[in-house]
């Protein structure tokens, strides 16, 4: 049986960038019950979340060249086959590639893509384990 992270077109992940993460944490926990677990990624602290015995998401802090005033947000990973191939696709399609395929060591390969109405949302193709 595939997992989300192997699936082609399976939203897989979901990340919140935030100015608060002590108080994001706070709240989600007591709202949702989630599970956090801290990863010092060198540059900045990443928070997994579980719920369920499941890791299924990230919080972080909002990285420090956000344009001034950007509000926190959730966004979404959608699991491809070949990010590289698909980001390729975009602007064919009428979409824009906001950021190229980029690599996230020991995790996968991703790209940040806008539709023709503007909507964003990131790909990724995760490594095999």
């Amino acid at each position: 049986m595939s997992t989300p992270m192997e699936t082609h077109g399976t939203f897989s992940w979901t990340e919140l960038m935030t100015t608060n993460v002590a108080a994001a944490k706070d709240f989600y926990g007591k709202l949702l019950g989630w599970q956090f677990r801290d990863m010092d990624m060198g540059k900045m602290i990443y928070t997994v979340v579980g719920a369920g015995g499941r890791e299924m998401g990230g919080i972080m802090a909002m990285p420090p060249d956000a344009p001034k005033g950007m509000p926190p947000m959730w966004g979404s990973y959608i699991t491809v086959n070949d990010v590289d191939a698909v980001a390729g696709k975009v602007t064919a399609l009428g979409g824009k590639v906001l950021m190229p395929p980029t690599d996230i060591p020991t995790i996968g390969r991703f790209s940040v893509i806008q539709d023709p109405q503007g909507a964003t949302i990131s790909l990724i193709t995760y490594l095999k384990r």
